[in-house]
């Protein structure tokens, strides 16, 4: 069995009362997940969405999160100075019923890898007005059997939803850029 190490995780934190709704951040991402990375630019393919309602002054930067196969069996609503929000519209995950984390082509889930690579989330470095800022902290990473058998779980849920066809599809895509 091998020692558990450990290791920095970045979180993004959102501060909803700064964002104005100016999407750059969806933009950077758009054109950082673009193959070749920089050479397109479409939000559809944007990790992080802003939910937004105009006319209520609501803006609420997302960031994908995980794929579930089943819905939520609440739909609590929050009031919060005043302003309605309903449950989905905090919810960074990529579920049946819903479109917000999905790659328009294929229509498999995307998750915010946090700009892998980059010494910081591109959104975060590109919002203006601060809504979006990173922490960094430490945890105790699983042995390496743990996170293969993890691996296994979420590949057989994938083939599972979306078949293994479209799964290799998207894989033979993503291996080509």
């Amino acid at each position: 069995m091998s020692e558990t190490k450990k290791r920095t995780i970045k979180t993004i934190n959102i501060d909803a009362d700064k964002c104005n709704g100016c999407r750059a951040c969806e933009v950077i991402c758009s054109s950082f997940h673009a193959m070749p990375p920089y050479s397109s630019n479409n939000p559809a393919r944007s990790r992080v969405r802003v939910v937004r309602d105009p006319l209520r002054d609501i803006y609420i930067p997302l960031y994908a999160g995980d794929y579930t196969e089943s819905e939520c069996m609440g739909r609590d609503k929050f009031i919060i100075d005043g302003k309605e929000y309903d449950e989905c519209g905090f919810c960074r995950t990529s579920c049946p019923s819903r479109d917000l984390f999905r790659e328009p082509d294929s229509g498999l889930p995307l998750k915010c890898d946090l700009c892998d690579g980059e010494p910081e989330p591109l959104c975060v470095k590109w919002c203006l007005v601060g809504a979006l800022s990173v922490t960094e902290r430490e945890i105790e990473e699983p042995a390496e059997d743990l996170k293969n058998q993890e691996l296994e779980i979420g590949l057989q849920s994938l083939m599972k939803r979306f078949g293994t066809e479209k799964l290799l599809d998207t894989v033979g895509q993503i291996t080509k850029g």
